[in-house]
């Protein structure tokens, strides 16, 4: 199924003695949502105006990671894809969609970074502090589908990699798989994306929600109540924008698609990035979110080809620590 496009706060229209506007297609993951269209969008339609002055309208997607991935693979025509993890992109790579060196980009090609942390009620009343505690009989777990969420692949590798990294009380990798098959028997709900997740969460559903930290910080700000706890070991996020290059080329949108990822990489945006609870990768954007003792990334754990086979092929690690 496509994804229903959402439209923008557009600029006043032209006057005949203008341009005539453009339009650019941004298919993204759920989480960021906010910031690109009450944020970053239009900072970056007032920029190309005050550039070139041509006006830029925009056709906005958001789904959960993998799923929006499959639909442009599938014929969503989208001129720039902003998703969770690596692995998304180059599905698009592998379908000759995207054929620009986007990891060769500012920052590898990643705009923005999180963390997998824990949502807990207000005051945390059952007390979780780490991984572990996730797998008590007493606690009930929210956390998207791998199939179709990027979100819910970081996740679980914020589980696994921990133990894999001698974290919560583990000694081995049949430990960090035990850990991981352990966390997972308590999840009640497996929702497409990590929006829809901690929007149950929100509604009273579980006690906890595996998620990004943004994913939390975006609901306190909108008055939601609930807290997070950040594991002492847990992975970072990192999120890839790439421009769609067979889809901007038709659309004539070779330059504006460039400049919209260049835009996203600069300091209005970052800025804008943290705002909505992302960690900005620029590192001039000062933010005060907490750091636990571990922080890992997925190069930590052997790269993304090595954790795609090993971890979420058929027959992998997830395979075999899902309930059946």
């Amino acid at each position: 199924m496509l994804p229903i496009l959402l439209a923008c706060s557009e600029p006043p229209a032209n006057t005949p003695a203008q341009p005539k506007a453009r339009t650019l297609t941004l298919a993204a993951y759920t989480t960021p949502r906010e910031a690109y269209g009450k944020a970053i969008l239009p900072a970056f339609a007032s920029h190309w105006k005050e550039t070139t002055g041509e006006t830029v309208t925009f056709e906005e997607s958001y789904q959960g990671s993998g799923a929006q991935a499959r639909a442009v693979k599938e014929g969503f025509e989208a001129d720039v894809v902003a998703l969770s993890l690596d692995p998304d992109v180059k599905v698009l790579e592998d379908a000759k969609l995207v054929t620009n060196d986007w990891r060769g980009g500012p920052h590898g090609g990643i705009v923005t970074d999180s963390l997998a942390v824990i949502a807990v009620r207000p005051g945390n009343p059952k007390g979780i502090k780490d991984w572990t505690d996730l797998a008590r009989p007493d606690v009930e777990v929210l956390t998207p589908n791998v199939r179709t969420s990027g979100g819910a692949m970081w996740n679980v590798l914020g589980v696994w990699g921990a133990g894999m990294r001698g974290h919560a009380g583990v000694t081995d990798e049949a430990g960090a798989t035990a850990l991981l098959t352990g966390v997972l028997a308590r999840v009640s709900v497996m929702d497409k994306g990590a929006r829809e997740s901690i929007v149950n969460f929100e509604k009273g559903v579980g006690d906890a929600a595996i998620t990004y930290e943004n994913e939390v910080l975006v609901a306190q700000k909108a008055g939601q109540a609930m807290d997070y706890v950040v594991p002492p070991s847990t992975i970072r996020i990192e999120n890839p924008v790439a421009v769609v290059d067979v889809y901007a080329k038709k659309h004539g949108n070779e330059d504006l698609a460039a400049a919209f990822v260049a835009f996203l990489h600069g300091p209005e945006a970052q800025k804008a990035y943290a705002e909505y609870g992302l960690r900005p990768v620029d590192a001039t954007v000062a933010t005060a979110l907490p750091n636990p003792a571990d922080l890992f990334t997925v190069r930590d754990l052997g790269g993304w080809d090595v954790v795609r086979a090993k971890v979420f092929d058929k027959g992998g690690v997830y395979d075999q620590a899902a309930p059946k």
